[in-house]
């Protein structure tokens, strides 16, 4: 009985110590979490926060238009390398700063592509993984970058060449008012 009873005591702490190297990794538990998304337990569902995916939609979407990583895009909106992001980010403090600037950010996006861009959540929180990540923006290239995205960047005629294109109201603050008032 004495040997079971030291066996389990030696089968135990060795579990406990496999368990404790592997909460001592985080990075890897908190990729694997980010990458699969999950549902709290009030229901909440939390996407997944899939760079590669991200940087895909980044280029796709049209992000790149007006926003560079890594030198690559556009200049008429905040760069985006993870190198000048925070480290703890909170993904629902980015959100709500594209929130804050959503006016601008619309107007601009019709001018310059014609249209809105349309994103769900699971897609939004890709495009801000790939934002937060350094290792996937070293990947990203001008190959990323469609066609007709590239088009839009060098000056396609048809959109972003007038000069009321210029001004969407960056010197307004956060309130969207130029005038003070």
């Amino acid at each position: 009985m004495k040997h079971h009873f030291t066996f389990a005591i030696a089968f135990t702490t060795l579990g406990l110590a496999a368990q404790s190297a592997a909460a001592q990794d985080t990075g890897e538990v908190s990729d694997q979490l980010s990458r699969a998304g999950f549902v709290l337990e009030n229901g909440l569902e939390i996407p997944s926060f899939d760079p590669v995916l991200g940087r895909k939609l980044f280029a796709a979407k049209g992000c790149v238009v007006c926003h560079s990583v890594n030198g690559i895009g556009g200049e008429d909106a905040p760069e985006f390398s993870a190198d000048f992001m925070d480290r703890p980010m909170n993904a629902f403090d980015f959100a709500a700063n594209m929130w804050r600037g959503a006016p601008a950010m619309i107007a601009m996006q019709e001018d310059e592509m014609g249209e809105q861009i349309e994103l769900t959540g699971e897609k939004l929180a890709a495009i801000i993984a790939f934002v937060h990540d350094a290792d996937e923006q070293a990947r990203f290239s001008q190959a990323d970058i469609p066609h007709d995205i590239e088009e839009l960047m060098h000056g396609n005629p048809g959109h972003g060449d007038a000069p009321e294109a210029e001004d969407h109201g960056e010197d307004a603050g956060e309130t969207g008012h130029s005038d003070g008032g």
